[in-house]
């Protein structure tokens, strides 16, 4: 029988990588499972850290995103596209 810090440290199959990768391509759930998987003591330490790696790339394109929206919408409006003398 394998101890359990023993356990959490052994590398993850390939099945189990695709089955991972199959979770992260469902809306949402993709998320919350994120979230479990980089902050459950019971998550192997491969994908603990994957999880957090990919919460963090996540969390980099929401901020970029929004600069660029707001940047972008700031433009629109300034160039006075949205005026009602231009209907």
């Amino acid at each position: 029988m394998i101890d359990q810090p023993e356990k959490l440290n052994q590398p993850q199959s390939v099945t189990d990588w695709v089955i991972t990768l199959l979770i992260t391509y469902i809306p949402i759930v993709n998320i919350i499972m994120l979230l479990i998987w980089a902050f459950d003591s019971q998550t192997p330490l491969n994908k603990k850290n994957w999880a957090k790696a990919r919460l963090i790339w996540i969390l980099i394109g929401i901020a970029i995103s929004t600069v660029f929206f707001t940047l972008f919408g700031a433009a629109l409006i300034a160039s006075g596209i949205f005026d009602s003398a231009n209907y």
